[in-house]
């Protein structure tokens, strides 16, 4: 089917942590959807539409989930929809994860960078592991989730009140010591360069989900643009909607 506009019927939108909610949509767009995608969702009275991280995809009952964290009106009117209302979303967009060719993966998650990460760890081959952080307990989402499909999950929390106390990058730091081929991580830009920085230093493929403010999804507006590798020291701009969001990490100027 390709990219299209649809309007779905919400099935469930309830808050699942502070500032987090869980959306769960009937869409015929789940049949095109793949790992690390994205959609854009239509907010009333607001002219740019949102961009969502695709949480779960379940192509049999055609149901597309999200996990998103309220950070502005547009989210905050998405916040307020009830189940049985109709929504006006926009998609699959982007370029997901590709796990196919892994034989272990680690799936590095900071807060709301979770969401996409799940459904990926789905399609693993082989059972992967997950660390997940979060600013406190309060924040935290998913861990049941991921606890589902991966061998071992791993939770830290900036104030300590959950799991380890520090980041998700010294938790990496050792896991990395045993067998891995793939790093996949999505969150803050900042972790995203130690994370990345780390898979390097040891020799282990990297792929980042890039956040970027998006305002199309599609290309046209430039919006999301961030510098990209090209030749030899050159670069460009790349726009993260088309060319990511998910790209491997060495290609990316930190």
């Amino acid at each position: 089917m390709g990219i299209t506009t649809n309007i779905c019927t919400v099935l469930e939108n309830s808050q699942i942590a502070s500032g987090i909610y869980n959306l769960t949509v009937k869409t015929h767009q789940s049949a095109d959807a793949k790992p690390g995608q994205f959609v854009n969702i239509y907010c009333e009275g607001k002219t740019l539409r949102r961009p969502i991280s695709i949480c779960e995809i379940d192509k049999n009952l055609q149901t597309l989930r999200f996990v998103y964290q309220v950070k502005g009106e547009g989210t905050k009117w998405l916040s307020r929809v009830q189940a049985g209302q109709s929504l006006d979303i926009l998609g699959p967009l982007g370029h997901g994860f590709n796990v196919s060719k892994a034989r272990k993966v680690v799936f590095v998650g900071g807060g709301i960078g979770a969401p996409p990460l799940l459904e990926t760890a789905k399609q693993c081959n082989f059972i992967p592991d997950a660390i997940l952080g979060f600013k406190s307990k309060d924040f935290a989402i998913l861990i049941d989730d991921f606890k589902k499909y991966c061998e071992n999950v791993q939770v830290s929390t900036d104030d300590g009140s959950l799991g380890y106390h520090g980041l998700v990058t010294e938790l990496l730091k050792e896991r990395l010591q045993s067998d891995c081929d793939l790093v996949c991580a999505c969150g803050p830009k900042p972790m995203l360069k130690a994370v990345a920085k780390i898979a390097e230093e040891r020799g282990v493929e990297c792929q980042v989900s890039l956040e970027e403010r998006m305002g199309c999804g599609l290309g046209a507006c430039l919006v999301c643009v961030c510098k990209v590798k090209s030749g030899e020291g050159g670069f460009r701009y790349a726009q993260v909607c088309r060319y990511g969001p998910v790209i491997n990490s060495k290609e990316v100027v930190w």
